[in-house]
């Protein structure tokens, strides 16, 4: 039976080795790359929602017509 924490520390090892190679953000690319997931965020959020009220008055509307 293989020995657990080794396969565990050889695992770690190489995680530590593949984040070493890995080109991390600088802080400005990173600051200007939220600011990017934030403004898209915002304008999903405002066309869900303008999309939303108007189906519902879509809907309110046939319904009143039926009714």
């Amino acid at each position: 039976m293989a020995n657990p924490f080794r396969s565990a520390r050889i695992f770690f090892g190489e995680l530590v080795g593949e984040l070493q190679k890995a080109s991390w953000p600088t802080r400005s690319e990173l600051k200007d790359s939220t600011i990017v997931v934030i403004v898209a965020c915002l304008l999903l959020g405002l066309f869900t929602s303008i999309s939303d009220f108007a189906l519902y008055q879509v809907v309110d509307l046939f319904t009143s017509w039926v009714s």
